[in-house]
């Protein structure tokens, strides 16, 4: 069910819902980039960890671009099951694929070795991104108590 205000088209708040989802998406990109280059001053635990958190985070809000009338779950399910597949092909080590994680890009989207605290960071990821949409949508859909 796609929660829209009576007086917006359904269409134009797919439109809206795209375009803060990429502006997001931008946002998470910077902020994960950041997470990684100035790691030496953050504190440990986020050094370790924002990066495999934002990198799911990313995921969803790539779910929400290219399907923004979804229900959340949904996006947030599939999110979730393309990462835990991405983390799990890190088990899989053919020169192929080795070679791709060679090169910054094919790291920063593949990773490298498998670690089974990444599921629980794209866990957290994901839902911070699909508990974030869904309290703005309901706050969004609440009549204003003024």
């Amino acid at each position: 069910m796609v929660a829209y205000l009576p007086s917006v088209p359904i269409t134009a708040l797919w439109s809206r819902r795209r375009a803060i989802a990429i502006a997001a998406a931008l946002a998470t990109i910077a902020l994960g980039l950041a997470s990684r280059r100035y790691a030496p001053a953050l504190p440990d635990f986020v050094a370790a960890y924002a990066g495999d958190a934002l990198w799911a985070l990313l995921v969803y809000l790539l779910a929400t671009v290219i399907a923004p009338s979804a229900p959340i779950a949904r996006r947030a399910i599939a999110a979730l099951a393309f990462a835990f597949a991405i983390e799990t092909s890190q088990l899989y080590h053919a020169p192929w694929i080795d070679g791709l994680r060679a090169n910054r890009l094919g790291a920063l989207v593949l990773g490298s070795g498998f670690i089974w605290s990444d599921l629980v960071c794209y866990t957290a990821g994901v839902a911070c991104g699909a508990s974030t949409e869904a309290l703005l949508t309901r706050s969004a859909r609440e009549p204003s108590r003024a």
